[in-house]
């Protein structure tokens, strides 16, 4: 696989970053990886790209990263440090260190602020001589300026305005991409859901590749269709590409086949949902998100009850 990026998304914004480097929030609020590009967002709006991924912007090897970071604050500083810090001052910056040491499921990560990577990619471009790379060339030429922040933050679905909530934006997203796939006379289990998605988000719920209920709904409601025949009284159900935004897990398989069904089907649909799914699998569905840690517990309860049926009103005569 190449290693130069051939194409930026579209900008979403720009936020502006504190020059000089801080006390930190070192918690990750959004990380993918793309093209073996290891990225990610702080809490505090900071893009980064992990070691890995920045080695591989670069074209060189890990160790040659890692090495920048152990040489950093050396005495006798060596001529590749010096030509890096070189370039981060000409723009008024200065990092104590060249990465934030981060904690990744346990594990450390080192993780390199946008705006040292670039001083790093061009110092790799056109500075270092004999080891220039033509990779590094390529790359700084699309990312210099801001291009390299936006790029992160579409890659993971960050907003930097803060205008949209996340959730938002997740399930946007995702409509946008299954609009039209659907062919005319069946429906999708996702596109039905969308009611039950907007109920979730106001509740409270993080739409995120964590949190997808249309598949927990899309495995119960296969068992119906084939426990229950509804083959032989709607005809065969059929399969359309449903793909997830790029910045989902999933999307490594994009795009995977999902079923649609027949429309002579859609009541049957909204009964088994509304008298089935919703009481019995849907408590059940949320309390083992909430073990997981990807709902918070108090969540549970407001969005059964806002997803309760409304209560039949008696008709005056």
């Amino acid at each position: 696989m190449s290693k130069d990026v051939r194409q930026l998304p579209a900008k979403p914004g720009q936020m502006q970053i504190n020059r000089i480097q801080g006390r930190l929030n070192l918690e990750i609020e959004k990380q993918t990886e793309i093209q073996g590009i290891g990225m990610g967002v702080l809490k505090n709006g900071t893009p980064f790209l992990n070691q890995r991924g920045l080695a591989r912007l670069c074209g060189v090897e890990n160790a040659h990263i890692g090495t920048i970071s152990s040489q950093w604050s050396d005495p006798d500083q060596k001529p590749r440090i010096k030509a890096i810090k070189e370039l981060l001052l000409s723009r008024g910056l200065s990092f104590e260190n060249p990465h934030m040491e981060l904690t990744v499921e346990g594990k450390p990560m080192f993780a390199y602020p946008d705006k040292v990577c670039l001083a790093i990619l061009e110092y790799y471009a056109f500075e270092a001589g004999n080891n220039i790379q033509e990779d590094a060339r390529k790359n700084f030429r699309i990312l210099a300026g801001s291009a390299l922040q936006e790029f992160i933050y579409t890659q993971v679905g960050y907003s930097p305005l803060g205008g949209i909530p996340t959730a938002w934006t997740y399930f946007h997203d995702r409509v946008s991409l299954t609009h039209h796939t659907v062919p005319l006379g069946y429906f999708s289990v996702f596109k039905e859901m969308a009611d039950i998605m907007v109920t979730l988000i106001r509740a409270g719920a993080m739409i995120d590749d964590k949190f997808v209920p249309d598949i927990s709904v899309g495995q119960h409601w296969a068992s119906h269709w084939r426990d229950s025949g509804l083959e032989l009284v709607h005809g065969p159900r059929m399969q359309y590409p449903h793909s997830y935004p790029p910045y989902f897990p999933q999307a490594a398989s994009n795009p995977q086949p999902a079923y649609c069904y027949p429309d002579g089907a859609l009541g049957e649909f909204r009964r088994w949902m509304r008298e089935s799914y919703l009481v019995d699998r849907m408590p059940s569905y949320l309390e083992s998100k909430a073990r997981q840690g990807v709902l918070p517990p108090s969540f549970v309860n407001l969005a059964l009850q806002a997803l309760a049926p409304p209560t039949p009103t008696r008709r005056l005569s």
